[in-house]
């Protein structure tokens, strides 16, 4: 399958996926965290998918690696917010493996995306 666009890339759809599962999950959190653990995993999940949009509409390879990089960091963010979240009972254990995973998931994704870029322009 040829990739025409962003929108075509798995990684992508999935980080799509995952922001939402964020919204949702957030919406349960006390009013008083909106400022807080809200809104930080909502920017962290809303920026995984944005800098791989960004990145591959850059148009070289080594920007959108740059930009994966960007994404992988968002990821990491992410990762400790919902491990916040869950030791302070914010979120439901079965809500927390399914971001964890999903994390996890579009993690070595990019890692892998970002391997062959590498490996390309070298």
């Amino acid at each position: 399958m040829e990739i025409k666009s962003y929108k075509d890339l798995i990684v992508w759809q999935k980080s799509i996926d995952l922001t939402i599962k964020v919204y949702k999950i957030t919406n349960n959190f006390p009013k008083e965290e909106i400022y807080g653990l809200t809104s930080q995993m909502r920017r962290s999940s809303v920026s995984i998918a944005s800098n791989i949009a960004e990145g591959r509409n850059r148009g070289t390879r080594k920007d959108f690696s740059q930009f994966l990089r960007i994404s992988l960091g968002s990821c990491s963010e992410l990762q400790t917010q919902i491990e916040i979240a869950k030791r302070l009972n914010l979120i439901k254990n079965t809500d927390y493996q399914e971001v964890d995973s999903l994390t996890i998931e579009i993690t070595k994704m990019l890692n892998v995306i970002i391997s062959k870029l590498s490996y390309n322009i070298e």
